[in-house]
């Protein structure tokens, strides 16, 4: 273990300065993906890895490329990042700790005069969070083969704004092609989410691997029909309908160690007096393993096809991810380095860019608590002191994975 030390004030100080860029009355931050606010916390992140000798590239998607030489430069670098993107009401560390905590790693190096075997790299994926175009984890996604760079270019947001539109507003785009870097593993900073650190007592969580997610769309087809008028028996209500499967879509993820959630729901042709007649609505299954998956689903057909009082249905599958293991190398990296910390084993609930760089690369995550477990709010929060053990984690992790893997 390494007696290099990161400065936990500067990575304060960059946390609560790069908050100004989208930063909300409320305490919160609103940069979403290619706007003008993304376009700002983007050239300050630059401006800070030039001033330190890395170089910097992007793919024609956007995707941040931050890299410092290595002893052995020829041998693939060793990554570390995350996104800068945020939800519409978003909060401080979601993402952006990821990656301010990978620029103090580099910074700390560079003060110290310290040079690693391989090359180190900080990374900002583009669109992680899926908010103005979606899905999520787009470009991450696209990198890892996911997805095809047409497909990405083409998605388009709420008022109608294409991908590649919104990149070269900004002038976000680069030369490289996507897919074209490659990593000799990565380690992603992130906060938990959830409140199984904070609940514990621990300061880090190793994370394993991240459960598997299938979002469907559901539409239900009743009857329109006169809300005064209409006996109750004699109603084919939509909505009455879906009421009944969200309920029970809960008791059968619970029963199954899983997760169901309605996220979205839309009555066609609302109004006050008349009977819902037909609706969409979302579903979203998670589960750490593909069993769990598909006994869920499975369970949530049964409850579709059950449905009775002249109700028709249509499921479709929009979007899946199944569940990812970590590499067990960079695991025993992660938990050497944690060893003068509370940490324990967890499991990540939430979906991350790792899930996808996992496919190509040797990866892994750590966690550090947030106040609550709450994140995607403007109140999302994390203690100084957390935010500076998970960053010299990520130091000492980087330093044990390099000498291990240099061969």
């Amino acid at each position: 273990m390494s007696n290099l030390r990161i400065d936990g004030d500067r990575l304060w100080s960059n946390l609560i300065e790069t908050a100004r860029f989208g930063g909300t009355p409320d305490g919160g931050v609103r940069r979403l993906t290619l706007s003008e606010e993304d376009s700002q916390v983007r050239l300050w992140l630059e401006e800070r890895a030039e001033v330190m000798g890395c170089t910097v590239t992007r793919d024609r998607l956007g995707n941040m490329f931050i890299r410092r030489p290595g002893e052995h430069d020829g041998l693939k670098p060793i990554a570390m990042g995350s996104h800068l993107d945020t939800q519409p009401t978003g909060g401080k560390f979601d993402g952006i700790l990821g990656v301010l905590a990978g620029l103090e790693v580099l910074q700390t190096l560079h003060d110290a005069g310290i040079a690693t075997r391989h090359p180190l790299m900080l990374v900002n994926w583009t669109n992680e969070e899926g908010s103005r175009f979606a899905p999520a984890m787009l470009c991450s996604g696209a990198w890892a083969g996911v997805f095809s760079e047409d497909y990405v270019l083409s998605r388009e947001d709420a008022a109608g704004v294409s991908f590649g539109a919104a990149l070269e507003a900004i002038f976000a785009a680069g030369e490289a092609a996507v897919g074209a870097q490659e990593f000799a593993a990565m380690f992603e900073l992130h906060i938990e989410q959830g409140p199984v650190l904070e609940r514990e007592g621990a300061t880090i969580g190793v994370v394993t691997g991240v459960q598997g997610m299938r979002w469907y769309d559901l539409d239900l087809t009743g009857r329109a029909a006169h809300a005064g008028s209409t006996p109750m028996d004699a109603r084919a209500d939509a909505l009455l309908a879906a009421a009944g499967l969200i309920q029970s879509a809960a008791r059968l993820a619970q029963e199954l160690g899983g997760y169901a959630t309605v996220g979205e729901l839309t009555i066609t042709d609302p109004s006050r007096n008349v009977v819902p007649g037909a609706l969409r609505m979302s579903f979203d299954l998670r589960h750490r393993e593909d069993s769990g998956l598909d006994a869920m689903e499975g369970g949530l057909k049964a409850l579709i096809a059950a449905l009775e009082g002249g109700i028709s249905a249509d499921l479709r599958q929009i979007w899946a991810s199944p569940p990812v293991h970590f590499d067990t190398d960079c695991l025993a990296s992660v938990r050497e380095a944690a060893g003068a910390h509370g940490h324990r084993d967890i499991v990540s609930g939430a979906g991350h860019d790792a899930v996808y760089v996992a496919r190509r690369a040797p990866t892994a995550m750590i966690f550090v608590p947030c106040a609550g477990g709450l994140s995607h709010n403007p109140a999302e929060s994390a203690t100084p002191a957390d935010c500076a053990a998970g960053a010299q984690v990520l130091l000492d992790t980087v330093l044990l994975h390099d000498r291990k893997t240099a061969g």
